[in-house]
């Protein structure tokens, strides 16, 4: 399964990811590339990985992204390997991206693709998330409530949609879904076969 959860910023979409990420062992989450300098704690490879523009525009043109795009006047990509390489031992994959890499995937592995939207109570409660985490300069925050609008505007583009007014329930409802999504016939392949020997074996015991 391939999981996408996006949000504007500041709507807990990442809060949330990780927690579904501690909670669940088979779940792992794709490590973005990106142009962006790290911010303060974060560690190159863990929440990104920080590459010049030059390198980006490399590995771009050598097809080495799942998915990319331009947000916030910085680059994100997903790897295509290391995915790869996820899906082959059996693992699910989380994306924490915006609208334009929920697409992209979707439309690159449509029966795999589940995708969740997150949505802030209200505009009011995303401008004091923003500001309260202090992770940005004032311009760049006000880049980002200025293209808010637009994102929670594809939410119907989205499989799921999740009100994060209340965390735990937000939470409690990402869990389900990712457990449901888990649990359809087409991610278990052992249903045929298990069937198959069930309607072959005898009644007489």
């Amino acid at each position: 399964m391939l999981l996408v959860i996006s949000s504007p910023s500041g709507a807990g979409k990442t809060t949330l990811a990780r927690r579904l990420l501690g909670d669940n062992a088979n779940l792992t989450l794709s490590i973005s590339a990106t142009t962006r300098a790290p911010r303060a704690g974060e560690r190159d490879g863990r929440e990104y990985h920080f590459v010049a523009p030059a390198v980006f525009e490399a590995m771009a043109g050598r097809g080495e992204f799942l998915e990319w795009a331009e947000v916030h006047e910085h680059r994100y990509g997903s790897p295509r390997a290391s995915i790869d390489a996820l899906l082959d031992h059996g693992r699910d994959v989380l994306f924490d991206i915006d609208w334009q890499g929920a697409g992209a995937i979707h439309q690159s592995a449509p029966a795999d693709t589940v995708r969740v939207f997150v949505l802030p109570p209200s505009m009011a409660d995303l401008a004091e998330r923003l500001h309260t985490r202090a992770q940005d300069s004032k311009d760049v925050i006000a880049r980002r409530l200025g293209r808010a609008k637009g994102e929670i505007a594809k939410w119907s583009q989205y499989d799921y949609v999740i009100l994060n007014d209340v965390f735990d329930r937000a939470y409690a409802e990402l869990q389900a879904i990712y457990r449901a999504e888990g649990l359809k016939r087409v991610r278990n392949r052992w249903i045929e076969p298990f069937v198959r020997d069930l309607l072959d074996q005898s009644l007489d015991d």
